[in-house]
């Protein structure tokens, strides 16, 4: 069916008229044709239309340019994870911060805590070492060397589900589980260095109690690109092993991997104790979980970076867990804690609803995209980008996201013409690819973009998402 422009003109009576505009209105969402670089891009790669959504809209405008299957509800993949760092942003503020403190009943006495001491986390995304170690040197400096009883972890903030990884991979750094006292993602940095017979293995944070077990050989041959390593962290009666076992191509160079390690008091603990002992100081119990006694006194608060810094972390290098713990924050500042992922979908949902978006398709399971059930339309996200353009907090927004052809996820990507001239998060699952952000076209002219794909081929589908862009770049 087609409608002239003119027809607005004709003396129709008013409920004619009223269709009509309807009609008018709900065309562009309902757009069939797509640029011809897309189809091409479509058919190159196997895809079928209908494993395609897209929404392109001009940010001067309140009407999209291209909507092809917008309306349907996809898999996002990680670009879920705008939701949840718009959210945290315009709910918490830009400068919102998290504390970690340290509390004892005990008292000191020559240097020496007679008593436990308590660490109490509030869910900081981006504990990691060069921040715990000021909390610790600040301990320090209360005078304290040696603590005489045990290192005890409060956790109480917030409350993750139990045992929900993606795929059963516990170990690998991705799967990585919330935790109100998160201390470097949960996981171990793994540096690997070829020498003339062997592979060093050097590993971050350092670790108390860790055992290496390293059985890599050196191998020749082309690096498959990420050095075929099998590791794995497991824990024992004495502490942890590291487990290393496969070839290593000298061709690789240096490399590193990344692996959680089972025991989040167990992990805090040893962290602790390794860097207490590099500060002079001494422990003398083990770890456990408690809570803060009402009769502790506060020895140090170490105050997290701000959240316009951290959502970059999220966003340019899709970092999963950070993103989990925005959405548990959100659900533990609006209803109270323990902050669960139902409170913070509700904190997103009342969100919305105050800031007139209605996104009938939104499934925002865990907030970081890294789920099965998750879903959102090209439509709501879009009309998320083009709410978050027009808020308070447009630029640190913008600004979290990867730079085409420069940082994060899009570091080689887009580059030549269409470097920096896009801000995209990009969302990859088994069967799913997703782009979303803002575009600035060779006009000049802004425009916002999502692309999904559902499909089990879809990995063959990075082309059909730079066609959209080019596409817009081009003619916008």
């Amino acid at each position: 069916m087609s409608l002239h422009p003119k027809a607005y003109l004709q003396p129709y009576r008013l409920a004619s008229s009223i269709c009509l505009l309807v009609l008018l209105t709900s065309l562009p969402l309902r757009a069939a044709t797509l640029p011809e670089p897309v189809t091409r891009a479509l058919a190159a790669a196997g895809l079928p239309s209908d494993s395609l959504g897209v929404w392109v809209q001009p940010l001067d405008k309140d009407r999209p340019r291209l909507a092809f299957n917008a309306g349907r509800a996809f898999n996002p993949a990680s670009t879920i994870k705008l939701v949840t760092t718009l959210a945290a942003l315009e709910i918490l503020g830009p400068d919102y911060t998290w504390t970690t403190r340290a509390w004892s009943d005990g008292r000191i006495r020559g240097g020496r805590l007679e008593g436990d001491l308590y660490l109490e986390g509030r869910g900081d995304p981006f504990l990691v070492t060069e921040y715990f170690v000021k909390l610790l040197r600040g301990l320090r400096r209360r005078g304290i060397d040696t603590i005489a009883g045990n290192l005890l972890v409060d956790s109480g903030f917030l409350a993750p589900r139990e045992g929900d990884s993606l795929d059963g991979r516990d170990h690998r750094a991705y799967n990585a589980r919330p935790d109100a006292l998160l201390l470097n993602f949960r996981s171990l940095r793994l540096e690997f260095y070829p020498t003339a017979d062997r592979v060093r293995v050097v590993t971050d944070p350092p670790l108390a109690g860790l055992r290496v077990d390293n059985r890599l050989k050196l191998t020749a041959g082309r690096c498959p690109g990420r050095p075929p390593v099998a590791a794995r962290v497991v824990a024992g009666e004495r502490g942890w092993t590291l487990r290393l076992s496969g070839g290593y191509p000298r061709a690789c160079g240096q490399g590193v991997l990344y692996r959680t390690v089972p025991g989040e008091e167990e992990l805090i603990y040893g962290v602790f104790q390794a860097l207490w002992q590099e500060l002079g100081g001494r422990i003398m119990g083990g770890a456990a979980r408690g809570r803060v006694p009402e009769e502790a006194r506060l020895l140090y608060e170490l105050q997290s970076r701000p959240l316009a810094e951290l959502v970059r972390g999220v966003n340019k290098f899709s970092n999963n867990v950070m993103a989990r713990q925005l959405l548990l924050t959100l659900g533990a500042e609006r209803f109270g804690p323990p902050g669960t992922e139902a409170k913070g979908r509700r904190a997103v949902e009342d969100w919305l609803a105050g800031r007139g978006l209605n996104i009938p398709a939104l499934v925002l399971d865990n907030g970081a995209g890294l789920s099965r059930q998750a879903r959102i339309s090209p439509e709501g996200l879009g009309r998320l980008l083009v709410a978050g353009w027009q808020g308070p907090w447009a630029g640190e927004f913008m600004a979290s996201l990867p730079i085409a052809g420069r940082d994060g996820t899009l570091a080689r990507r887009f580059r030549g013409t269409m470097a920096d001239r896009a801000h995209l998060k990009t969302g990859t699952l088994a069967g799913v690819r997703a782009l979303a952000g803002y575009v600035r076209a060779a006009s000049g002219r802004r425009y916002g973009v999502v692309v999904m794909i559902n499909h089990p081929r879809a990995a063959r589908a990075r082309g059909v998402e730079e066609a959209v862009v080019e596409w817009i770049y081009r003619s916008g």
